[in-house]
C-alpha cells in the first residue's frame, strides 16, 4: 500500500465524496457555509509572530497514520487542544481523514469548542465539497496537497478559499511542487520532510526549499520535527514555523514538551 498511497487514498476520498454528496447536497453547504462563525486569524498569527527566536508551532490532534499504523487512537480531543494551547502552541491541525488516519468531524469540533486557537482541516481536498464542508466544520484554514491536485485545480481551490475566507496551507516535497504552488500563488507552503510516496523523512528538506520561496511566502516545515536540535536547525534557515504532531501525540506531558520546543 505505502507505494501507492496517495492514488490509493485520493480514489478511497472521492467515492467518499460522491456518498456525502447523496446525504448532503453541495447546494446545502454552500447556503450553511454562508452562516459560519466568525474565522480565526490562521495565516495572520503565523506572519505576527516571526523572527530568528520565533517558534510557532501547529499542535496536531493525530490518531494514527499509514506508515506509523496507530499512534494514540484512546486520545481525547478536548483534553489535547487545551494542553496544546496551554503549552503556547499557536494553531491546532486536526486530522478529519477517517480511513487511514482514523481521524472525524467529531474529533475537529471537540476540539475547537475546548479552544480558542485557529484551527486547520487537515485532510485531502480534491473537490469543491470538501471546501464549503469546512467552512460548515468551522475550520480557519484546510490542507491543500500540491502532489495530488493539478496546476488548474490548486489555483482553483485557492481562490474558492480565499472567497470562503479560508487561509490555505500547500503542502510541497519538491521544487515541481514548489513551482505549482507559486504558479497558484500560494502564500503559506507547508514543506513536508517526508514523501508521501515513500515514506522517507528528511528534515533537510524543509531547509533546503525554503530558500527557493519568495518573500511574500511563509514556510511551515512539517514532518520529523521531535527536539529542541531541530528547530534550531531549521531557524538557522530563516523558518520559524512548525507543524508538529506524532511526537507532540506521543507525549505523556505535551503541555511541558511544547513549552520546551517553544523556549529560546
Amino acid at each position: 500500500m505505502e507505494k501507492d498511497f496517495l492514488s490509493i487514498i485520493v480514489n478511497h476520498k472521492k467515492k467518499q465524496v460522491a456518498s456525502a454528496k447523496k446525504n448532503t447536497s453541495e447546494n446545502q453547504l454552500i447556503n450553511r457555509a454562508a452562516q459560519r462563525d466568525r474565522k480565526r486569524p490562521f495565516l495572520e498569527t503565523l506572519k505576527r509572530y516571526k523572527g530568528i527566536n520565533t517558534v510557532n508551532i501547529i499542535a496536531e490532534i493525530k490518531r494514527a497514520s499509514p506508515s506509523k499504523g496507530d499512534i494514540r487512537l484512546g486520545l481525547n480531543p478536548e483534553t489535547l487542544a487545551i494542553e496544546y494551547e496551554q503549552g503556547g502552541a499557536c494553531a491546532l491541525s486536526v486530522l478529519t481523514e477517517t480511513t487511514y488516519f482514523k481521524g472525524s468531524f467529531d474529533d475537529f469540533t471537540r476540539a475547537r469548542e475546548a479552544s480558542s486557537l485557529p484551527m486547520l482541516r487537515k485532510d485531502f481536498m480534491i473537490s469543491s465539497y470538501q471546501f464549503y464542508e469546512s467552512c460548515v466544520l468551522g475550520a480557519d484554514a484546510v490542507l491543500l496537497i500540491a502532489r495530488i491536485l493539478t496546476k488548474t485545480q490548486l489555483k482553483d481551490y485557492l481562490d474558492l478559499s480565499l472567497e470562503l475566507n479560508l487561509d490555505a496551507l500547500v503542502e510541497i516535497n519538491s521544487e515541481e511542487d514548489l513551482k505549482s504552488a507559486s504558479d497558484a500563488r500560494a502564500k503559506l507552503i507547508g514543506i513536508n520532510n517526508r514523501n508521501l510516496r515513500s515514506f522517507d523523512t528528511d528534515i533537510k528538506t524543509a531547509m533546503r526549499l525554503s530558500s527557493l520561496l519568495d518573500a511574500d511566502q511563509v514556510a511551515v516545515a512539517a514532518s520529523g520535527i521531535t527536539k529542541k536540535e531541530d528547530i534550531r536547525k531549521n531557524q538557522s534557515s530563516g523558518i520559524y514555523n512548525f507543524l508538529i504532531g506524532e511526537s507532540l501525540v506521543r507525549a505523556d506531558q505535551p503541555v511541558d514538551f511544547l513549552k520546551s520546543l517553544c523556549a529560546l
